[in-house]
């Protein structure tokens, strides 16, 4: 039994001396590609390394010389998403990198979505072909991903809104305008927080879905007293009914279509429900392109 175990466990350690020498080797690379003069450095004379130093890049990531050399090194070593956000950053990893760096560490990025490889030119083409009806691109946990310019008015200026907000259950439990335009809000908290927990039931251990967790726990006590009535929901059409601030109220019908074969991302469009909410879609549109003065 001994041998079998040790005969299973074998691979799967082998993946994992993979993976820790494939990350140190990126993590060189990217390293010295950065001048020293693009981190705010003085390069000097006697500077052998093509790029940044090891200690130059703990420095900058708040991490220690040591701890990083050893993550250079392909050391059996914990990584934290912490530590793993501040090198993407120091390094100036692009979203596919960054992505790959987490992948190889065998952790899950923390940082909420504000890119998705479903979101293609052509997508983008579809939300703006759907105008003057909102649409919007969502992943399951609310992080909304991109949107046309009539959605971008639907509840408020999303655009000035930051990236890291521009999630549904944030902004509905913590954003005035966009609470203030949702008609029925009691009813919305209700079916959204019980959506996201049915959601939420197979990403358990990521640290995204907790940390949005966290933080609705932390910025609402009114998400506090209804995640803990442990209600769940599967997806849903449904009507909605919206009070906007340059157009009035419309009401119109959500439709969720599906992006990926699970449950992941989805781009959802508002229909109008009857004509008046369509001609007032209509002039919420011109607003948004700058045709009309509010």
């Amino acid at each position: 039994m001994t041998t079998m175990a040790q005969g299973t466990a074998a691979p799967a350690m082998r993946g994992s001396e993979i993976r820790r020498h494939e990350l140190a080797a990126f993590l060189r690379s990217r390293r010295e590609r950065i001048a020293p003069e693009q981190v705010g450095l003085v390069r000097g004379v006697r500077r052998r390394t093509p790029g940044l130093r090891r200690e130059e890049v703990a420095q900058l990531s708040a991490v220690g010389v040591t701890w990083y050399t050893w993550l250079e090194q392909a050391r059996n070593i914990q990584v934290s998403v912490s530590v793993l956000d501040a090198l993407a950053r120091t390094l100036m990893l692009d979203p596919s990198e960054r992505t790959h760096l987490f992948q190889l560490a065998g952790a899950t990025d923390p940082a909420p979505a504000t890119s998705c490889p479903s979101i293609t030119p052509a997508l983008r083409a579809m939300l703006e072909q759907l105008e003057p009806f909102p649409a919007c691109v969502q992943n399951s946990k609310y992080d909304i991903l991109a949107y046309n310019r009539t959605y971008a008015l639907l509840l408020c200026d999303l655009d000035e809104v930051p990236p890291q907000d521009r999630n549904c259950m944030v902004l509905s439990y913590t954003h005035d305008e966009w609470r203030s335009s949702i008609v029925h809000l009691e009813e919305t908290h209700r079916l959204m927080a019980a959506r996201f927990r049915a959601s939420m039931a197979g990403h358990l251990a990521e640290p995204g879905w907790k940390m949005l967790l966290k933080r609705l726990r932390a910025e609402s006590p009114e998400f506090c007293d209804i995640w803990d009535r442990h209600e769940v929901v599967g997806a849903s059409a449904r009507r909605k009914e919206f009070r906007n601030r340059y157009v009035g109220r419309v009401t119109v019908d959500h439709t969720d279509l599906w992006l990926t074969p699970d449950l992941g991302p989805r781009m959802v469009t508002y229909t109008p429900a009857d004509e008046e909410s369509r001609r007032r879609l209509e002039k919420l549109h011109d607003i948004a392109q700058g045709s009309r003065v509010p």
